[in-house]
């Protein structure tokens, strides 16, 4: 008997009993769609906490002024100025090894005014150090230069947010915008970088140099008349474990602030990247997880197969019989029962295939995530499926083969 017959007499079995069929392939089904589900939401999430590495600035370190505890009592990060621009170029003078860039920064907050047009938010006074620790681009313009920096010249380069919020489609280089009565001149406009791990808009920046803000516009505020500042950002050397770097920046910070042994630190470090790796991490234990469920689905669908295939030989054990009596051989019946596991698993593939597409497609638009489906995941469903159909259906298929045709003819 050739295959073409052989598959044909396996599907007309199946379809004899619709439903019984429909219901082994159940686990199959809900395998499948995990499988699908779990790789596409999984590559999702992992892209998008890659793309949030990269919109921070790879290897990222940040230090705040103030700690938890200051002159004795508990103090908030960012409420007392503890660091200062000296603090920066200390820490990327004497640790080359371990920091490639150190930004200070000096932030402050309010109207940005434009013509007729306003809006609300964050400015921050920078280096030029600055937009390599972040890894800014830009859409438009040019970064500030050293003489600019060094004259607290009155210019500005912004994010997208805050253009289309005051110019709308228009370009603002050499626009003007005003914060706290100063007018500065817009030089560059930033590429976008969308939203932080923390939700908050990156795009929603004003940039100018840490001269500028300080003598200029945060001219009437204490901080204003020293050098301190609110944070520090830097980049670590590529490779360099964020822990080690995080000591020794620690180490330095103590000695430049004469902490005692048994004092706290006046400051406090976070290393982004460590961060954002725990949430990958999180992402990936979810993803065993539902790798286990799915798993678990599948060995139930197998053992389904299993079982009603053991139905299957045992009600047809006459045909068996006369199978063999007109010349089948022991091969042909153990193909027949094989192409009928086969043909369930793979159906049940094909349907759960479906289905996780669909779910995967779901819970994307429900969690906001991107998600991945590559072609080779579809294989490995298809693979899996058949690899199913073949493990747990080799058994009763083999048992039908061996049976006695006598033995078969004489069952009632």
């Amino acid at each position: 008997m050739n295959l073409s017959a052989t598959i044909a007499i396996a599907l007309k079995a199946l379809a004899t009993n619709k439903l019984r069929s429909a219901l082994t392939m159940l686990g199959i089904i809900i395998g499948v769609a995990a499988v699908i589900v779990m790789i596409a939401v999984g590559s999702g999430a992992r892209t998008q906490v890659e793309a949030q590495i990269r919109s921070l600035g790879s290897n990222l370190m940040m230090i705040f002024s103030a700690s938890s505890t200051y002159t004795g009592a508990r103090a908030a990060v960012g409420t007392t100025f503890t660091l200062s621009e000296e603090d920066a170029y200390a820490i990327a003078r004497e640790l080359p090894e371990y920091v490639a860039a150190a930004a200070p920064v000096l932030r402050g907050s309010g109207q940005i005014v434009a013509g007729n047009s306003n809006w609300s938010t964050s400015f921050y006074g920078v280096t030029p150090e600055y937009f390599e620790v972040r890894e800014w681009t830009l859409a438009e313009g040019r970064f500030f230069e050293a003489a600019e920096l060094n004259g607290a010249a009155k210019v500005a380069i912004i994010g997208k947010t805050v253009a289309a919020n005051l110019f709308g489609e228009e370009s603002p280089l050499d626009r003007t915008i005003r914060i706290r009565t100063v007018p500065l001149t817009v030089i560059g406009l930033l590429d976008a970088k969308g939203q932080s791990p923390g939700g908050s808009d990156l795009d929603d920046v004003v940039l100018m140099p840490i001269t500028t803000a300080r003598n200029r516009v945060l001219g009437a505020t204490a901080v204003a008349k020293s050098r301190s500042v609110g944070s520090i950002q830097i980049k670590l050397v590529d490779g360099v474990p964020g822990s080690a770097a995080e000591e020794k920046v620690r180490e330095l910070l103590r000695q430049r602030h004469r902490l005692q042994p048994d004092q706290d630190d006046d400051f406090t470090l976070r290393n982004m990247t460590e961060i954002l790796q725990t949430r990958e991490e999180s992402s990936r234990v979810m993803a065993l997880l539902l790798a286990a469920v799915a798993s678990v689905s599948l060995l139930v669908g197998g053992i389904g197969i299993m079982n009603i295939m053991l139905v299957s030989v045992t009600e047809r054990t006459r045909e068996i019989g006369l199978r063999r009596a007109v010349g089948a051989r022991a091969r042909d019946i153990l193909l027949q029962f094989l192409v009928e596991s086969i043909t369930l698993a793979l159906i049940g593939g094909f349907v759960g295939i479906l289905l996780g597409v669909g779910g995967a497609k779901l819970v994307a638009q429900l969690a906001g995530w991107p998600i991945q489906l590559a072609p080779s995941t579809l294989l490995l469903a298809v693979s899996t499926a058949s690899a199913i159909g073949i493990f747990f259906g080799y058994y009763p298929a083999r048992k039908a083969a061996l049976m006695s045709p006598i033995e078969a003819l004489r069952h009632e």
